[in-house]
């Protein structure tokens, strides 16, 4: 006991056992491949790969592609540090999963620095091992895109670090560090953004709040929220320009149901699954979507409960923030307070209640907000061993324990799609989402009669889910099955007019059809929603000089390029082709069609060049072209 004792005083040995013990806890995570978004975000996402390619994927969107832009994400950082983890690793994904472990430790080692200037060492060993071996993060660490995470969670920790080890007046140099800190942070991810509300937190939490500490904070503090500011603003700025948009413009699934006060029913529905996830974490999921979290619309027992839940906490928090400011060596009950403070203030931004965002409720959007959660939990437990050494240390001890089995238990379900899939179908088999990713499964391996029947079920789920019918669409298109994605999409365009990628498809779907008539329209809708859409202009281009409105197509075609650059769509191709013999040089136009077909094409796109090759270039033999409508109706 007295050995345990001394270890319990060391600083540097407390930062060995938190480190040693986040990397054995994790370290089944090493193995695992790449699962559910990393294929996106990293596997197929080309413009990472290369030191070439890099630099400009830096300053794109964090989701490639379509939903780019859509998504409201731009993490520069994480995108940097993916990148050079693929060109070092060439694709190795043990790499990726090391560097998350290892970052795991050091995010683990980095909340133990910060508290043990707050609290007790004790205290913040505790915490700090409740951090490194909680199962709700296995999320974020065991899944490569969830560095973002864990470099988002170090850099902030890091700049609160330098902020309360810095001398009362803080000067620039100390600033600017901090600042460059949450910079790195913010463009690992956007949670980050609270950085300043915690800095004053932290200023807070280690002074009585009088109007004479006040003035004094604002004296001596005041470079540091000048150098925040200026570094919050350039990020947002940074942020319209890539994106369009400050906060995401779609949001979660069921957005369409959260209008503002049923927003505040379902966040206390949500509130209510967090505390239980960090309390109890048990029933884990990498889908909290609707069916799951169910959207509140009115008022339930479960929703009050969440309000009485979060009513109850802060009453808590408030008493316990009354009992003296907090110190390195001192066990202040305002360390409860404080963590309740710093989860509310870190978890404002992905409850929907400001503003929307992807996600109705995610395990890993808890890894920021825990640090406070862990030190109010260090904080009750230590304070719970007084007088009671043994059964506290045994207490601790099981929790720790039996965290760490759950841990090491549910890393293996991100070992690849595989097993991501059959762990949510399993525990979640009315997920919609999990029925969704069951038919990608499916339409993969060709049993496209399992994958239909999955789809199905997902659209029955999720009938109100205007973002997921849109990629449902986009899954049949790649298959060639045209008539089930306009089905789809004009179901998702009707629940959502302002989202410009269903029209945006809609078009395509009536280009490749050939209806030139119906393509311009759609195509209009979508640059009047999304002046940025790179594809439409072309579509448009087509679908003008398709009926022979060959001046205008020649100036959408021009001001495309002008802004975008030559892309290599078929649509791009064509309407030079018609250009061209409009203008009567037949040999130039046979040179447009055959760029257009040497792209990758769909049967249909290709019959639909044929078809008009021989219609507009003379003496090209035509070739047997089935109608474009063939497209068979399975939906």
């Amino acid at each position: 006991m007295k050995r345990l004792a001394g270890l319990l005083q060391d600083r540097r040995a407390a930062l060995l056992l938190v480190s040693m013990v986040a990397v054995v806890v994790y370290a089944n995570a090493v193995p695992n491949r790449f699962a559910y978004d990393d294929h996106h975000i990293v596997v197929n996402n080309e413009a990472i790969q290369s030191l070439e390619t890099l630099p400009g994927a830096v300053l794109s969107p964090y989701w490639p592609g379509v939903f780019g832009r859509a998504s409201g994400l731009w993490r520069p950082t994480s995108q940097l540090l993916l990148g050079l983890q693929w060109i070092a690793a060439d694709g190795s994904p043990w790499v990726f999963h090391l560097t998350n472990v290892l970052g795991h430790a050091a995010v683990s080692a980095l909340v133990l620095l910060l508290l043990a200037e707050l609290m007790s060492l004790p205290g913040a060993l505790v915490a700090a091992l409740l951090f490194a071996v909680h199962p709700v993060h296995v999320e974020a660490v065991a899944n490569v895109v969830g560095m973002s995470e864990i470099v988002s969670t170090g850099f902030f920790l890091a700049a609160c670090l330098v902020h309360v080890r810095s001398p009362a007046e803080t000067r620039w140099g100390r600033a600017v560090a901090i600042a460059v800190l949450y910079t790195l942070g913010f463009g690992a991810k956007e949670g980050a953004v609270t950085l300043p509300g915690i800095i004053f937190l932290l200023d807070a939490a280690r002074s009585d709040l009088s109007l004479r500490d006040l003035r004094r904070y604002a004296s001596q503090r005041w470079r540091v929220y000048l150098a925040l500011a200026v570094s919050a603003a350039l990020m947002l700025i940074a942020r319209s320009e890539v994106l369009g948009t400050i906060a995401d413009p779609f949001g979660p699934l069921g957005a369409d149901l959260l209008a503002e006060v049923p927003r505040i029913w379902t966040v206390s529905e949500v509130w209510g699954n967090y505390v239980r996830l960090w309390v109890l974490p048990l029933d884990l999921s990498s889908d909290y979507g609707p069916n799951v979290i169910p959207i509140s619309i009115g008022w339930t027992l479960s929703n009050g409960l969440g309000v009485a839940l979060a009513l109850g906490i802060l009453g808590l928090a408030l008493a316990a923030w009354r009992t003296g400011v907090m110190a390195a060596g001192r066990s202040s009950g305002r360390a409860a307070g404080f963590g309740v403070a710093w989860f509310i203030i870190t978890m404002s931004p992905v409850l929907n209640v400001f503003f929307l965002v992807g996600v109705l409720l995610a395990e890993r959007t808890l890894y920021l907000p825990s640090v406070g959660l862990s030190a109010a939990s260090g904080w009750m437990l230590v304070r719970f061993s007084r007088g009671r050494p043994r059964a506290a240390l045994l207490a601790t001890g099981v929790i720790l324990a039996a965290a760490s089995a759950r841990t090491w238990t549910r890393s293996p379900t991100w070992m690849d799609n595989d097993a991501m899939l059959e762990a949510l179908i399993t525990d979640y088999p009315y997920s919609g989402r999990a029925q969704w990713v069951l038919g990608d499964a499916f339409m993969v391996r060709g049993r496209t009669s399992d994958a239909f029947r999955s789809y199905r079920a997902a659209v029955d789920l999720l009938d109100s889910h205007y973002q997921i019918m849109t990629e449902f669409a986009q899954t049949m298109m790649h298959q060639e099955l045209y008539r089930p994605a306009e089905g789809l999409l004009r179901h998702a365009w009707r629940r959502e007019p302002h989202f410009p990628l269903a029209p945006g498809l809609l078009a395509e779907i009536y280009s490749i059809w050939g209806r030139p008539e119906q393509a311009e329209h759609l195509s209009r809708v979508t640059l009047t929603i999304d002046e940025d859409d790179r594809l439409r202009p072309h579509i448009l281009a087509w679908s003008l000089a398709s009926q022979g409105k060959f001046v205008e197509a020649r100036e959408v075609r021009e001001a495309a390029i002008l802004r975008f650059g030559l892309r290599d769509f078929w649509q791009q191709w064509v309407t030079l082709a018609y250009l061209e013999a409009d203008a009567g040089d037949s040999t130039a136009a046979s040179g447009a069609f055959d760029r257009a077909s040497a792209l990758e094409l769909s049967t249909v796109e290709r019959e639909l060049i044929d078809s008009l090759r021989v219609a507009l270039v003379p003496g090209v033999p035509p070739d047997t072209v089935q109608g474009a409508d063939r497209a068979p109706v399975l939906w």
